[in-house]
């Protein structure tokens, strides 16, 4: 059915596209919710920071 060369090319490409699958896995779950929560978070810090240096600046 194969000869050796296809058996290892064949292997290869199996090889890539289980780590392709486990790496777009792992960005899906893990990778890309961190960054959008993490962004999503620090923008609200900075805008708390915003509202707090306008109220301090109209108290003075």
């Amino acid at each position: 059915m194969f000869e050796f060369d296809q058996y290892l090319g064949f292997l290869a490409f199996l090889t890539i596209l289980t780590i392709g699958f486990w790496l777009m896995i792992f960005l899906i779950t893990f990778v890309v919710p961190y960054w959008i929560f993490g962004s999503a978070i620090e923008r609200f810090n900075e805008m708390r920071a915003e509202r707090k240096a306008k109220s301090d600046s109209k108290a003075h």
